[in-house]
């Protein structure tokens, strides 16, 4: 008999947590879409575009669509990604290519160019601390990158900031295959 009461008191919560989770996916849901104005709003101000040219682009839909997702070492989803995954993703998703590996795997992968003669889309690869290609990022306008950082996750930076110019390498474009 106790365990006939403790399923049904049981059964009666079930409706009101489900009632909680729905609010909470739609609170979430219009935080996000608040998120997506103000993503919008500083690509917008980083890269010259408007918001009308930043919805019509994949690759900038792309970006804000991932923008703040955490970073996580080895992690390839939107709840946790590291910078070799987010520029395969993305390149994926926006080119219709394929990259392997980790940010030196890569580096293996690309022509290298100099980071004048880079354009959007092409690859930027650092060397943070050690003496080889530890971090990725693709190359945007303006001189900016997006890129999964470890401290911020998926954010856009300039290459001009003081830390990137630091470890900078070089950069990349992909080899035709």
């Amino acid at each position: 008999m106790c365990f006939f009461l403790a399923c049904k008191s049981r059964e009666g919560t079930v409706p009101q947590q489900k009632k909680e989770i729905v609010n909470q996916k739609k609170k979430k849901k219009a935080s996000t879409s608040r998120s997506d104005a103000s993503v919008n709003s500083e690509l917008s101000a980083l890269l010259g575009l408007s918001a009308k040219e930043i919805k019509k682009s994949q690759l900038y839909t792309f970006i804000n669509d991932w923008y703040g997702a955490p970073y996580k070492y080895g992690g390839c989803k939107k709840s946790g990604v590291d910078c070799s995954c987010f520029v395969n993703i993305l390149y994926d998703q926006v080119y219709h290519k394929s990259l392997t590996g980790n940010a030196a795997d890569m580096y293996k992968q690309c022509e290298k160019i100099s980071l004048d003669r880079a354009r959007e889309g092409d690859l930027v690869f650092f060397k943070i601390n050690v003496p080889y290609v530890s971090h990725v990022g693709v190359i945007l306008r303006q001189s900016c990158f997006v890129h999964a950082s470890s401290s911020k996750g998926v954010m856009v930076s300039r290459l001009s900031e003081a830390y990137f110019k630091k470890y900078v390498h070089s950069a990349g474009r992909l080899k035709d295959s």
